[in-house]
């Protein structure tokens, strides 16, 4: 049962959203309603009790035989105990692969078979339902002359979710220890990824998110959609704001500017900075002192490297006494960015092409002079190497002027929502 504080903040949401798309300039025209329609639901309706289904399937006439497929079990082996017919299960093998692949039958999913038992039932037909994964299945119909089959949805339950922490190592341990779904670090990371350093957090760093969640059978399918969320990091509070403007729905601060800019602030996540930005540091391979223009991420080979922003790929290469692998990429006439030490390219990768922020363009690596598996990022500001940490880019994508109204209202009510946790 939810507490009071969560009820309220449910109805603030609720409250500010309506609010808020009253103010949205659109249509101001009114939709017609269909006579027919309009008498018919004025007409007495008699209530009847709601049929109890499963899988779409009245149960009241069947006895259902429900289990979990074994290892190397296949259609044979969870239908012939029903029994079905050879011939009758060599024909639900020859449905269509997007019905049922016979070679995609998993150990560990579940499986039901409804068997008619009332002989005075106008049912005719008993089913053998697969589960493909938590919420897709398979119902197949199973009659005295026919085999049919039709996908099918189990119903989703989406629940408003609150999560409340303070960092002690990271956020992603931070969501482990606090039994909070470890998939919201990522969302975070991808609405503040232009604000936050993930890989800066210090140790009392707080969050506050307000969130969707999707569940099958009381399952977690999935986070469907961040409602609002605040950091305290490094002295200073972060809003993400939802809003919608223009069709697409996007994340703002409290003051109306987009929290997408121009750079993403790192090109990989949940790692670590094992060498900064330095214009004398001890080279760990040639023991020797000389200027190191670039941030080094720690992260396991193999890790997902991202460009930090939209560009061209102007140079890709490999350097054997230096960089190893590396790609630059430019992206306008001010900015490049460099990255070195990849185990390989992303595909597609080469020079010429076109790249959109957040894209993968290579993968950790230790190549070229590199004691282990790390990142080596380099930023420039034309032609001349910055500290990365230290690039400020300008947002972009603010709340029009029309649409201030109604954010205003949004921003109110997500703000005071997100204080009472």
């Amino acid at each position: 049962m939810k507490s009071w504080r969560d009820l309220v903040v449910m109805l603030l949401l609720a409250v500010g959203t309506a609010m808020a798309a009253s103010f949205l300039p659109g249509d101001e025209s009114t939709v017609a309603v269909d006579p027919a329609l309009e008498n018919n639901a004025k007409k007495d309706t008699i209530e009847t009790a709601p049929v109890k289904k499963l899988y779409g399937i009245p149960v009241s006439s069947y006895e259902i035989n429900s289990g979990k497929v074994q290892r190397n079990e296949n259609l044979a082996d969870l239908l012939l105990p029903f029994g079905l017919s050879m011939q009758e299960i060599y024909k639900i093998s020859l449905l269509s692969d997007t019905l049922i692949d016979e070679l995609k039958i998993k150990s560990g999913n579940s499986f039901a078979f409804f068997k008619i038992t009332d002989t005075t039932s106008v049912a005719t037909t008993s089913y053998f339902v697969y589960e493909k994964d938590p919420l897709n299945y398979v119902r197949i119909g199973i009659e005295p002359d026919s085999i049919w089959a039709k996908n099918g949805k189990k119903p989703i339950e989406t629940r408003l979710q609150f999560a409340t922490g303070t960092i002690e190592t990271s956020l992603w341990e931070s969501m482990r220890n606090n039994e909070e779904n470890p998939m919201l670090a990522v969302e975070l990371s991808e609405i503040f990824a232009w604000s936050i350093d993930f890989f800066g957090f210090q140790k009392g760093d707080q969050y506050k998110v307000i969130y969707e969640e999707s569940y099958v059978d009381n399952q977690s399918i999935g986070i469907q959609k961040i409602r609002g969320a605040w950091f305290y990091h490094n002295g200073t509070d972060f809003w993400g704001i939802p809003f919608e403007q223009n069709g697409e729905r996007s994340f703002f601060d409290e003051k109306g500017n987009s929290l997408r800019k121009a750079f993403l602030k790192a090109p990989l996540r949940f790692s670590r900075i094992s060498s900064g930005f330095s214009h004398s540091r001890l080279h760990p391979v040639l023991k020797i002192r000389r200027p190191h223009h670039g941030v080094d991420y720690a992260a396991p080979t193999g890790t997902p490297v991202h460009t930090v922003g939209d560009g061209v790929v102007s140079r890709k290469g490999y350097q054997k006494s230096g960089g190893g692998n590396y790609v630059t990429i430019k992206h306008n006439s001010v900015y490049s960015t460099t990255y070195m030490h990849l185990s390989r390219f992303g595909k597609g990768i080469k020079q010429g092409v076109y790249v959109k922020q957040g894209e993968t363009i290579g993968y950790v690596g230790s190549t070229g002079l590199a004691t282990g598996p790390h990142l080596d990022f380099r930023f420039y500001k034309n032609g001349s190497a910055v500290n990365p940490l230290r690039v400020e880019a300008p947002p972009v994508e603010p709340v029009e002027e029309k649409n201030r109204t109604a954010y205003l209202v949004v921003r109110a009510f997500t703000m005071q929502a997100l204080k009472l946790l």
